[in-house]
């Protein structure tokens, strides 16, 4: 009888947790050796570090480079097997940083890249006419669902910084640096709008609430397997 009680609470505990919800998560691609190509840091394998991962909406990839390597983001396979933008429509590719050939040292660039599309994403380095992306620097992923776009990236922010236009012409690095404590996004509840701090809270409670009546079912159970024992 002992037994059967440790089933069913184990059973009864899992269930209980079935609506706890991962938060966002921040991915460094490339961890330590940041994003480059063989040629530079030959150990990179850029598919094998993602392969390991699970990517979901609303979640960053957070690109350690400089001003010689570039980042682009495109939905479109062709132009991802191709390593070439120069084709791409609509908002099918967004390049989030271009070289800086004016600049007379080399400095360091982070970008931070959310995921806004569920499927196939994909990212490589266009410079060098692809050689870059030739060499071992791009990579692609699968975004899940999750739960979904935080509030803060369902509609641009007004002023925040962004990709750069794939037909502005403009070389510059864009104004994306990355602060050391970099911690985006954060979590539904912890949004700066009232209104989803009140849902935050809501939400909060909810899953609280539903984790209370877990437990309380597993006590009545285990109170009516006694009094049977």
């Amino acid at each position: 009888m002992k037994t059967v009680v440790l089933m069913v609470v184990v059973v009864l505990a899992a269930a209980a947790n079935t609506n706890k919800v991962a938060g966002y998560k921040n991915y460094t691609v490339g961890d330590d050796l940041g994003w480059f190509d063989k040629l530079e840091k030959s150990t990179v394998d850029y598919q094998k570090w993602a392969s390991s991962k699970t990517f979901s909406l609303g979640d960053f990839l957070i690109f350690n480079t400089d001003n010689n390597h570039t980042v682009v983001q495109t939905y479109n396979s062709t132009i991802y097997h191709l390593c070439d933008d120069s084709d791409a429509v609509g908002n099918d590719t967004i390049l989030y940083a271009s070289p800086d050939p004016s600049a007379s040292a080399v400095h360091p660039v982070s970008v931070a890249v959310p995921l806004t599309r569920v499927g196939p994403n994909y990212f490589f380095s266009n410079d060098y006419d692809g050689e870059q992306c030739e060499n071992g620097q791009r990579f692609s992923i699968n975004v899940t669902q999750g739960q979904g776009l935080p509030p803060s990236l369902r509609t641009p922010t007004p002023g925040a910084p962004g990709p750069v236009s794939q037909e502005s012409g403009d070389d510059t690095v864009p104004d994306t640096n990355v602060p050391a404590n970099f911690d985006h996004p954060k979590d539904i509840s912890d949004d700066d709008d009232d209104d989803d701090d009140d849902n935050g809270k809501k939400k909060s409670n909810g899953m609280i609430t539903q984790a209370w009546g877990g437990f309380s079912r597993i006590l009545i159970l285990l109170g009516l397997l006694y009094s049977c024992w």
